[in-house]
């Protein structure tokens, strides 16, 4: 029988390393993977010799805030510019949406609200936070049967916060209900991820004023590498998963590693702005995030920490905002940066230019990614895995034009910037060109 596609490339980022293959596709997944002059019956696209076939990316740290705060960012929008940067599947994280994903109710309705709207594939995690009398209170306590039952619901986990997570329908977890969240992801089977900002370092440091130094000393490196060891030790007695969220400080990386030397179930992600911003030289709120962007040198070791393994991911954490909640300068503004559109480009210029191949940008933009959400079928380009796949020109270079974008707010820290890398074609699911309702919303049996 004919397969549904055929894709030749001279070079294909697989497993095993890039290589010339043909990729055949049938009911929206590989079937085969096979030389690259190997006969094949269907539709034959034949990818340039400036291209790369690279799988579709995978990104876990997406905040698209709808319901309730669609007027930040909206299921459309945000999946939109997920296909155009490359990325096949996003999972969206438990807040700044109204209701906060904490339990089943809240997360049928962030599904429809999605429903329709995805233009590629979108799975959800929870979020574990104290409740009391079902409702999100800082004074309440975990609840984990609500956990079970979101699980079985279809969240790939949960995440939570150790400080002020900068809206109050999603509060931070005591020390006591921190352990009891990991002790219910253990018994559940999925990852505790973790926003890890100490909460008594950030108080006992100097306020942020308007001006980046103030709101740098703010949030000191220390106050990563106290949650890092905190998280660790819980870890230790729980026997869960924990992965760190947008880890910025180096210093943060080393105890990582040291954890997970001595045998922790610990992972980390780090982000496209920490990799190519850098404190010296942000000028504009678009930059400014939680944890903040830091040092040239700081950036330079956390290339290292990549390079060596002690970070195993980098995505988005895109967190947009309307404008005007970037305005008041960097005390006041929103922390976040939205770059989901361009975090492959960000990545693989700064990852080309330190002599990584694409190879590792996918073993960090999709394998690792779909790992962490327990999404077997994603991140990939092997036989009985889903057909998502991007043609990308690494050589080609263009600056960023932010009305070019498909986010619901211009806003980018990466104006003007030339960048290097070109998506040029995407498959979902072996069909091309993905749009508005070609996405799915991702249930438990994707594990």
């Amino acid at each position: 029988m004919p397969h549904d596609l055929v894709v030749r490339a001279r070079r294909v980022v697989l497993p095993g390393g890039t290589a010339p293959a043909v990729v055949t596709v049938s009911a929206g997944r590989i079937t085969a993977v096979a030389d690259h002059d190997a006969p094949v019956d269907g539709p034959v696209v034949e990818l340039a010799d400036d291209e790369v076939l690279l799988p579709g990316l995978v990104d876990s740290h997406v905040h698209v805030d709808e319901p309730g705060r669609t007027h930040w960012e909206g299921f459309a929008t945000a999946t939109a510019a997920a296909a155009a940067g490359g990325v096949t599947t996003l999972v969206d994280m438990p807040l700044n949406s109204i209701p906060p994903t904490v339990d089943p109710d809240a997360l049928a309705a962030k599904r429809d609200a999605a429903r329709a709207q995805v233009a590629v594939d979108v799975a959800f995690w929870g979020g574990a936070v104290p409740l009391r009398d079902g409702v999100p209170d800082a004074a309440g306590r975990v609840d984990p049967d609500r956990m079970a039952a979101l699980v079985e619901a279809g969240v790939r986990g949960f995440k939570c916060f150790l400080t002020d997570s900068g809206v109050p329908e999603f509060p931070p977890v005591s020390h006591d209900d921190l352990e009891v969240a990991a002790a219910t992801c253990a018994a559940l089977g999925v990852p505790l991820i973790v926003h890890a900002e100490d909460d008594g370092v950030l108080s006992e440091s100097p306020p942020a004023g308007p001006d980046y130094r103030s709101f740098l000393a703010s949030r000191p490196p220390g106050a990563e590498t106290t949650a890092v060891l905190r998280l660790a030790g819980v870890a230790r007695r729980t026997g869960a998963h924990v992965h760190v969220l947008h880890v910025s400080a180096f210093e943060a990386a080393e105890e990582i590693a040291v954890a997970r030397d001595a045998g922790v179930t610990i992972t980390a992600e780090t982000c496209p702005h920490y990799l190519a911003l850098a404190s010296e030289t942000l000028a504009s709120t678009a930059g400014k995030c939680c944890p903040p962007v830091r040092s040239e040198s700081n950036r330079e070791l956390l290339w290292g920490a990549l390079a060596a393994g002690r970070l195993d991911a980098v995505v988005s954490d895109h967190s947009p905002c309307p404008p005007d909640l970037k305005e008041g300068g960097f005390g006041a503004a929103w922390g976040g940066v939205s770059s989901l559109e361009l975090a492959l480009r960000v990545v693989w210029s700064g990852a080309a230019a330190r002599g990584h191949t694409l190879d590792d940008v996918v073993a960090w933009m999709a394998a690792a990614p779909a790992r962490l959400a327990g999404l077997g079928r994603k991140g990939a380009i092997e036989v009985g895995r889903d057909a998502d796949l991007v043609a990308f020109a690494p050589d080609e270079v263009d600056e960023v034009d932010p009305a070019a974008l498909h986010q619901r707010h211009r806003i980018t820290p990466y104006a003007g910037m030339a960048l290097r890398g070109a998506v040029r074609r995407v498959w979902l699911r072996g069909a091309e060109g993905p749009t508005t309702g070609a996405g799915r919303l991702l249930p438990e049996d994707t594990r």
